[in-house]
């Protein structure tokens, strides 16, 4: 019987996938991948109802500035992760919610998450050890 290797029994994302494929792989994680949208996912996810105010959300993601917050929520809108409810007040109030499809984004990041934890001591000594071969 021929042993296999681990490494043979996962086919690379690029044999996978058709080109149109890779294409639309490459355009979602420029987008998601980006500094603050995982982040306002993660905290949407946090808060009751999954929904929370723009005012709210700029209080949880430090750093985040309110023009940034206003396009990054945009984006996700646009590609469906959450909804955004203005209500007529004054002074308005802004709500936003995490949609079915961005719900279903939290699985595969709670698999990325562990992934991170379970490996990010050998990331670190492969770092430390490249520094030294650089230096």
């Amino acid at each position: 019987m021929k042993k296999t290797s681990k490494r043979n029994t996962i086919e690379p994302i690029a044999l996978m996938c058709k080109s149109d494929e890779m294409k639309a792989v490459r355009e979602f994680m420029t987008k998601v991948g980006d500094k603050w949208s995982i982040l306002l996912v993660v905290m949407l996810a946090r808060t009751p109802k999954h929904r929370a105010r723009f005012s709210e959300l700029q209080r949880m993601v430090d750093g985040i500035s309110q023009r940034m917050l206003t396009t990054t929520l945009r984006n996700l809108e646009r590609d469906g992760f959450l909804s955004r409810e203005v209500f007529p007040e004054v002074p308005p109030r802004v709500e936003y919610e995490l949609t079915v499809l961005g719900l279903s984004l939290l699985a595969p990041m709670q698999h990325l998450v562990q992934w991170i934890g379970g490996n990010w001591d050998s990331i670190k000594k492969a770092r430390d050890s490249f520094d030294k071969r650089v230096r």
